[in-house]
């Protein structure tokens, strides 16, 4: 059996997304026929001299447009910055003009994440708007339905849009036993939907 690719895109700043984004890979890789390409984005700064290195000192690497174009289907994640995803992914949707115009990601799959300090840290709401950029590239959102016992019993994260993780303000809170189900689950359900689609 071909193998496929999907791209978990992340951002994360103290590793609670990044975990989430492991966990996302790991449903994702349960699928028979399908890998989980992890990248992440660069840091950006305010001050136009400040750069990041070309290769990350550890974690997934840098993603690049080409990325989009080679996989079936993709999760992206940002850790909540008021309730909008970060400025460094922001920052790379921003410059994904070509493959817009193009129409490379018309038709796949996608769905989101997030990590948050606070339970009402806008968890949804930035859901919300990494969806945006993916509807515009004709992309098709994947989310979690209430089939998953687990988003009725959580008391951490979980939602409809996607899963969630309550980090707290000092970002180490563990991802708890419901928030593992449900980021392997909506990985699982991610890649049977990006295999069904390209299989018809």
């Amino acid at each position: 059996m071909s193998q496929h690719d999907i791209l978990v895109l992340y951002y994360s700043r103290f590793g609670a997304t990044r975990d989430l984004a492991r966990l996302i890979a790991e449903g994702i890789e349960s699928v028979p026929g399908v890998n989980a390409r992890l990248r992440t984005v660069p840091a950006i700064s305010t001050v136009c001299e400040s750069t990041e290195a070309a290769v990350p000192n550890d974690g997934a690497p840098y993603v690049e447009y080409a990325d989009l174009q080679d996989c079936i289907g993709i999760a992206l994640g940002s850790p909540t910055r008021f309730g909008n995803m970060a400025a460094p992914m922001k920052y790379f949707w921003d410059g994904s003009s070509p493959q817009w115009l193009s129409g490379a990601l018309i038709g796949k799959p996608a769905c989101v994440f997030t990590s948050t300090g606070s339970l009402h840290g806008g968890q949804e709401s930035t859901l919300l708007t990494m969806m945006i950029p993916l509807l515009h590239h004709g992309m098709m959102i994947i989310g979690l339905p209430y089939s998953e016992p687990d988003l009725m019993s959580s008391s951490t994260g979980g939602s409809p849009y996607g899963v969630t993780h309550l980090a707290h303000a000092d970002g180490n809170a563990p991802i708890s036993a419901e928030e593992q189900r449900l980021a392997k689950a909506q990985g699982k359900r991610l890649a049977e939907t990006a295999l069904k689609l390209i299989q018809k």
